[in-house]
């Protein structure tokens, strides 16, 4: 199966509110063959403040931010376009990056969701999605040898892409560029492949939530990696029965780690599991089934601690109690769906904005049906087009996109109520979930004084001109 390697840059680290604002990435075959690349970069969409810290990491300069080619909703149109043609022209494909699962990933379905586009385009079937920082976490747990790491103070290796990079003899001077992070992530999973080939094909078996579902109802002990604290460890675990072996309400995996003596737990009330799952260690384990697991075999986590030096005989002895028995297993998610339900009954009323709704309600057939004729569509038709939307957050994206792409096609009592939507946002001085131009000029200030101190005249010129773009944002929207 090809690996389509990719990488973001973005506005700000808000998934929710921040923008894409330059992606590269570099379609390559099973034995990492390059097939295709590309680097795209775009203009901040109209109404967003940027964050400052965001632009000096990925190293955007003002001009790069208001006068590239390509406009936002351009760029998102070009992305649609190269994923889709890699499937069509070389098949099925797995998606990956550098922590992509937590971070580029939502920046992507987000950015497509508010675009009037299909957001789950990377693991969309016949796609699967994985996660570079997942497979380096599962291979160094494996044989620390693998990678060499640097260590930070409290003594755990550091898996930051540039710093491994770095470490394993990679040119990491242009890190933190969107095609040049996608190839510098190639070149670790590539190093992982030819030091641990046995254990490839098993990192990345766990791809699709399906299959990755299909190992842990099938298995009887697995060994499940995963990253707590800084540590990379390995857990060996009994899945639940295997029909009742899924989370009720979040559709993970559930598995008790076989550290614990399992007979008491057999005998506990529906209330007693409630509380004994608040202890630690967890005797449950959770098997983040959408997320690209690491799952190995049971070999690796008998050989080390604290499995190691529990007789063989009686982890197999404590897996079948757990495997066997279904009364148990139906207790374990009747209190997890109850915890779940009570955490959901004590959230905060606070409002939930369009832009954070993806998975509050999810877009039907229907509306996603009329993605493609909207995009087709030339500018003064897409407006009446809106109308076919049942959805009103679709709605109001759309007429959001025509503002920044053709404004001159919107009716003047419409243009004038977005104008003033962005302007109540970008200008309140409240805290708020996006970035204001009061926050913007408070972070402005707060890294002029640490990079006076570096005597970094760089970095303070950027400020300058960063501050200097944003009045100017605010003259303009103070006026509306």
């Amino acid at each position: 199966m090809n690996l389509a390697i990719w990488d973001i840059e973005s506005s700000s680290a808000a998934t929710d509110w921040a923008s894409i604002i330059e992606i590269g990435g570099v379609l390559v075959d099973e034995n990492f063959k390059e097939k295709d690349r590309f680097n795209l970069r775009c203009r901040l969409p109209e109404g967003e403040i940027p964050q400052a810290m965001a632009l000096i990491v990925n190293k955007t300069t003002i001009d790069q931010l208001t006068k590239t080619n390509l406009s936002h909703y351009q760029m998102l149109s070009e992305i649609e376009r190269i994923f889709t043609h890699w499937g069509k022209k070389w098949g099925p494909t797995i998606f990956l990056g550098w922590s992509n699962i937590g971070f580029d990933d939502e920046m992507l379905r987000k950015e497509f969701f508010k675009g009037i586009r299909y957001p789950y385009i990377t693991n969309a079937s016949p796609n699967k999605r994985h996660d570079g920082i997942n497979i380096a976490r599962g291979a160094y747990a494996i044989d620390p040898n693998v990678l060499e790491t640097e260590i930070n103070e409290k003594n755990n290796p550091v898996f930051k892409l540039e710093s491994l990079s770095r470490m394993n003899g990679f040119d990491s001077s242009d890190a933190h560029s969107a095609f040049f992070d996608a190839t510098l992530t190639m070149k670790i999973l590539k190093l992982i492949k030819k030091k641990q080939p046995n254990n490839w094909d098993m990192f990345l078996r766990t791809a699709s939530k399906a299959e990755t579902e299909t190992i842990f109802q099938k298995e009887s002990i697995i060994t499940l990696n995963e990253y707590f604290y800084g540590k990379s460890r390995l857990y060996l675990c009994a899945p639940l029965h295997p029909k009742h072996c899924i989370h009720p309400i979040y559709k993970w995996g559930q598995a008790v780690d076989l550290r614990v003596d399992v007979e008491p737990l057999l005998k506990m009330s529906i209330n007693e599991l409630k509380i004994e799952m608040k202890k630690t260690p967890k005797f449950l384990r959770t098997i983040r089934s959408n997320k690209a697991p690491i799952i190995v075999d049971a070999a690796y986590g008998m050989k080390v601690e604290p499995y190691n030096a529990i007789d063989p005989g009686l982890i197999k002895q404590r897996a079948q109690l757990v495997r066997n028995n279904e009364k148990f297993s139906q207790n374990v998610l009747t209190a997890l769906r109850e915890i779940a339900e009570e955490k959901e009954q004590s959230k905060s009323q606070e409002q939930i904005y369009a832009e954070e709704s993806i998975y509050t309600k999810f877009t039907s057939n229907k509306d996603t049906a009329l993605f493609p004729a909207w995009h087709a569509a030339p500018w003064k038709e897409k407006l009446n087009l809106l109308d076919k939307f049942d959805d009103e957050r679709l709605v109001s994206f759309g007429k959001k996109i025509i503002f920044q792409e053709a404004p001159e096609v919107l009716p003047p009592d419409i243009f004038k109520t977005i104008q003033r939507g962005i302007a109540k946002r970008i200008l309140s001085t409240n805290k708020e979930k996006w970035w204001t131009i009061s926050t913007c000029f408070t972070e402005i200030d707060t890294l002029r004084d640490k990079y006076s101190d570096q005597n970094d005249e760089e970095k303070l010129k950027f400020l300058d001109e960063l501050n200097e773009y944003i009045m100017l944002v605010q003259k303009k929207y103070e006026n509306v």
